[in-house]
Protein backbone atom coordinates (compact mmCIF):
# COMPACT_ATOMS: atom_id res chain seq x y z
CA UNK A 1 0.00 0.00 0.00
CA UNK A 2 1.89 3.18 -1.41
CA UNK A 3 -1.25 5.13 -2.10
CA UNK A 4 -0.44 5.80 -5.54
CA UNK A 5 -2.56 5.78 -8.22
CA UNK A 6 -2.46 3.66 -11.63
CA UNK A 7 -1.15 6.71 -13.40
CA UNK A 8 1.74 6.93 -10.73
CA UNK A 9 0.09 10.15 -8.98
CA UNK A 10 -0.06 10.40 -5.41
CA UNK A 11 -3.57 9.62 -3.85
CA UNK A 12 -4.07 12.09 -0.73
CA UNK A 13 -4.69 9.48 2.39
CA UNK A 14 -6.91 11.36 5.10
CA UNK A 15 -5.05 10.63 8.43
CA UNK A 16 -8.36 9.38 9.95
CA UNK A 17 -8.58 6.47 7.46
CA UNK A 18 -4.84 5.39 7.86
CA UNK A 19 -5.12 5.74 11.79
CA UNK A 20 -8.34 3.51 11.00
CA UNK A 21 -6.28 0.79 9.25
CA UNK A 22 -2.76 0.45 11.02
CA UNK A 23 -3.91 1.69 14.45
CA UNK A 24 -0.62 3.35 14.89
CA UNK A 25 -1.09 7.06 13.10
CA UNK A 26 1.98 6.83 10.53
CA UNK A 27 0.14 8.63 8.01
CA UNK A 28 1.97 10.26 5.15
CA UNK A 29 5.26 11.61 3.75
CA UNK A 30 8.19 10.90 5.48
CA UNK A 31 11.06 12.92 4.66
CA UNK A 32 14.35 14.67 5.56
CA UNK A 33 14.63 18.26 6.62
CA UNK A 34 17.08 19.30 4.24
CA UNK A 35 14.98 17.72 1.49
CA UNK A 36 11.41 18.76 2.77
CA UNK A 37 11.19 22.25 0.93
CA UNK A 38 11.71 20.37 -3.04
CA UNK A 39 10.06 16.90 -2.11
CA UNK A 40 7.20 18.18 0.04
CA UNK A 41 5.85 20.24 -2.79
CA UNK A 42 6.67 17.72 -5.35
CA UNK A 43 4.69 14.92 -3.61
CA UNK A 44 1.86 16.59 -2.36
CA UNK A 45 -0.36 14.46 0.14
CA UNK A 46 -0.41 11.00 1.03
CA UNK A 47 1.31 7.69 2.36
CA UNK A 48 4.98 8.03 0.62
CA UNK A 49 8.14 6.36 1.72
CA UNK A 50 11.48 6.81 3.77
CA UNK A 51 13.42 9.25 2.24
CA UNK A 52 16.96 10.02 3.19
CA UNK A 53 17.43 12.81 5.34
CA UNK A 54 18.09 13.37 8.76
CA UNK A 55 14.74 14.78 10.89
CA UNK A 56 11.66 13.68 9.44
CA UNK A 57 8.08 14.47 9.28
CA UNK A 58 5.25 13.08 8.40
CA UNK A 59 2.41 14.60 6.68
CA UNK A 60 -0.91 14.60 7.77
CA UNK A 61 -3.98 15.48 6.17
CA UNK A 62 -7.68 15.63 7.66
CA UNK A 63 -9.56 15.73 4.68
CA UNK A 64 -7.27 13.80 2.10
CA UNK A 65 -6.06 16.83 -0.14
CA UNK A 66 -4.02 19.81 1.10
CA UNK A 67 -5.63 23.57 0.50
CA UNK A 68 -3.61 26.16 -1.75
CA UNK A 69 -3.04 29.30 -0.45
CA UNK A 70 -0.73 31.69 -2.92
CA UNK A 71 1.11 33.79 -0.27
CA UNK A 72 0.11 37.13 -2.63
CA UNK A 73 -3.81 36.41 -1.66
CA UNK A 74 -3.25 35.04 2.41
CA UNK A 75 -5.27 36.56 4.33
CA UNK A 76 -5.41 35.91 8.07
CA UNK A 77 -9.00 37.01 10.26
CA UNK A 78 -9.10 37.58 13.87
CA UNK A 79 -12.33 37.92 15.30
CA UNK A 80 -14.15 37.81 18.20
CA UNK A 81 -14.00 38.81 21.89
CA UNK A 82 -11.98 42.05 20.24
CA UNK A 83 -12.07 45.70 20.37
CA UNK A 84 -10.46 46.05 16.49
CA UNK A 85 -10.98 43.00 14.46
CA UNK A 86 -8.59 42.45 11.55
CA UNK A 87 -7.72 41.19 8.59
CA UNK A 88 -3.95 40.39 7.91
CA UNK A 89 -2.05 39.77 5.13
CA UNK A 90 0.65 37.87 5.02
CA UNK A 91 2.98 41.15 4.63
CA UNK A 92 1.43 42.76 6.98
CA UNK A 93 1.98 39.43 9.87
CA UNK A 94 5.69 39.57 8.72
CA UNK A 95 5.72 43.44 9.57
CA UNK A 96 5.31 42.43 12.85
CA UNK A 97 7.90 42.15 15.55
CA UNK A 98 9.52 38.59 14.80
CA UNK A 99 10.81 35.69 17.39
CA UNK A 100 12.67 32.82 16.06
CA UNK A 101 12.78 29.41 17.87
CA UNK A 102 14.72 26.27 17.82
CA UNK A 103 12.16 23.77 19.10
CA UNK A 104 11.25 19.96 19.08
CA UNK A 105 7.96 18.99 17.74
CA UNK A 106 6.36 16.07 18.95
CA UNK A 107 3.47 14.08 17.31
CA UNK A 108 1.03 12.47 19.54
CA UNK A 109 1.24 9.23 18.04
CA UNK A 110 5.26 8.74 19.27
CA UNK A 111 7.41 10.39 16.55
CA UNK A 112 9.58 13.89 17.55
CA UNK A 113 11.72 16.02 14.89
CA UNK A 114 14.16 17.58 17.01
CA UNK A 115 15.87 21.29 16.74
CA UNK A 116 13.08 22.59 14.03
CA UNK A 117 13.87 26.46 13.28
CA UNK A 118 10.69 27.94 13.39
CA UNK A 119 10.17 31.47 12.90
CA UNK A 120 6.86 33.84 13.20
CA UNK A 121 4.80 36.67 15.45
CA UNK A 122 4.13 35.57 19.12
CA UNK A 123 0.19 34.69 18.76
CA UNK A 124 0.12 37.35 21.98
CA UNK A 125 1.08 40.54 19.92
CA UNK A 126 -1.37 39.07 17.18
CA UNK A 127 -4.08 39.12 20.06
CA UNK A 128 -2.81 42.32 21.56
CA UNK A 129 -2.94 43.87 18.02
CA UNK A 130 -6.65 43.36 18.12
CA UNK A 131 -7.45 44.16 21.68
CA UNK A 132 -8.85 41.27 23.37
CA UNK A 133 -11.60 42.40 25.82
CA UNK A 134 -12.17 41.31 29.28
CA UNK A 135 -14.13 38.59 28.83
CA UNK A 136 -12.24 36.65 26.53
CA UNK A 137 -11.20 33.45 27.92
CA UNK A 138 -10.20 31.20 25.25
CA UNK A 139 -9.14 31.52 21.71
CA UNK A 140 -10.07 28.88 18.64
CA UNK A 141 -8.40 28.61 15.56
CA UNK A 142 -10.04 27.86 12.19
CA UNK A 143 -8.09 26.07 9.05
CA UNK A 144 -8.16 26.87 5.36
CA UNK A 145 -8.75 23.11 4.96
CA UNK A 146 -12.44 23.85 5.82
CA UNK A 147 -12.13 20.94 8.50
CA UNK A 148 -9.57 21.22 11.70
CA UNK A 149 -10.12 23.47 14.45
CA UNK A 150 -7.71 23.86 17.39
CA UNK A 151 -8.58 25.78 20.88
CA UNK A 152 -6.19 27.50 23.72
CA UNK A 153 -7.35 29.51 26.93
CA UNK A 154 -5.86 32.84 27.04
CA UNK A 155 -3.11 32.12 28.95
CA UNK A 156 -1.52 29.30 27.28
CA UNK A 157 -2.06 31.70 23.95
CA UNK A 158 0.37 34.28 25.73
CA UNK A 159 3.01 31.76 26.23
CA UNK A 160 6.18 32.99 24.53
CA UNK A 161 6.50 29.81 22.59
CA UNK A 162 3.25 29.86 20.91
CA UNK A 163 3.75 31.59 17.77
CA UNK A 164 2.09 32.27 13.96
CA UNK A 165 5.23 31.10 11.92
CA UNK A 166 5.34 31.63 8.43
CA UNK A 167 8.95 30.24 8.40
CA UNK A 168 10.15 26.75 9.34
CA UNK A 169 13.43 24.59 8.32
CA UNK A 170 15.17 27.70 6.41
CA UNK A 171 12.44 28.73 4.12
CA UNK A 172 9.39 29.40 4.10
CA UNK A 173 6.32 27.01 5.02
CA UNK A 174 5.43 24.92 2.60
CA UNK A 175 1.67 23.69 1.40
CA UNK A 176 2.27 20.23 2.73
CA UNK A 177 3.51 21.71 6.06
CA UNK A 178 0.73 23.77 6.84
CA UNK A 179 1.64 27.12 4.62
CA UNK A 180 1.92 29.75 3.88
CA UNK A 181 1.12 30.49 8.17
CA UNK A 182 0.43 27.72 10.66
CA UNK A 183 0.26 27.48 14.42
CA UNK A 184 3.38 26.50 16.21
CA UNK A 185 2.69 25.28 19.96
CA UNK A 186 6.01 24.55 21.30
CA UNK A 187 5.31 22.76 24.52
CA UNK A 188 2.10 20.81 23.45
CA UNK A 189 1.55 17.84 20.79
CA UNK A 190 1.31 18.58 17.19
CA UNK A 191 -2.02 18.39 16.88
CA UNK A 192 -2.45 21.93 18.74
CA UNK A 193 0.05 23.62 16.20
CA UNK A 194 -2.68 23.69 13.62
CA UNK A 195 -2.03 23.91 9.49
CA UNK A 196 -3.01 26.32 7.07
CA UNK A 197 -4.35 28.94 9.70
CA UNK A 198 -7.60 30.94 8.50
CA UNK A 199 -8.68 32.50 11.72
CA UNK A 200 -7.83 33.21 15.10
CA UNK A 201 -11.68 33.79 17.24
CA UNK A 202 -11.01 34.99 21.19
CA UNK A 203 -14.14 33.79 22.60
CA UNK A 204 -15.58 33.08 26.22
CA UNK A 205 -15.65 29.46 26.34
CA UNK A 206 -14.13 27.37 24.23
CA UNK A 207 -15.79 24.68 21.65
CA UNK A 208 -13.53 21.27 21.26
CA UNK A 209 -11.11 20.94 18.30
CA UNK A 210 -10.98 18.49 15.89
CA UNK A 211 -8.98 16.19 17.65
CA UNK A 212 -10.57 16.22 20.97
CA UNK A 213 -13.69 15.46 19.55
CA UNK A 214 -11.53 12.37 18.07
CA UNK A 215 -10.55 11.68 21.78
CA UNK A 216 -7.50 13.74 22.33
CA UNK A 217 -6.72 15.69 25.38
CA UNK A 218 -7.60 19.33 25.85
CA UNK A 219 -4.66 20.13 27.38
CA UNK A 220 -2.24 18.61 25.49
CA UNK A 221 1.02 19.15 27.18
CA UNK A 222 4.00 16.80 26.14
CA UNK A 223 5.10 14.31 28.34
CA UNK A 224 2.71 11.28 29.45
CA UNK A 225 0.77 10.17 26.71
CA UNK A 226 -1.67 7.20 26.86
CA UNK A 227 1.61 5.29 29.05
CA UNK A 228 4.12 6.55 26.99
CA UNK A 229 6.69 8.87 28.21
CA UNK A 230 7.55 11.80 25.97
CA UNK A 231 10.49 14.35 27.13
CA UNK A 232 8.49 17.91 27.88
CA UNK A 233 9.51 20.33 25.25
CA UNK A 234 12.21 22.91 26.51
Amino acid sequence: MDGSSSTGQVRPIGRRVFLGITGLGLLGIIFGSKAQRSVSDAIGSGLGGLLPGGNRFRIYSITGSFPNIKPASYKLKVTGLVHTPLTLSLDQIQSMPSVSLVKDFQCVTGWRVSQVPWEGVKLSDVIDAAGATTEARAVEFYSYDGADTESLTISQARLSDVIVAYRMLGGPITTAHGGPVRLYVAPMYGYKSLKWLSEIRLVKKASLGFWEQNGYPVDAWVGNYNGRQDAPIT
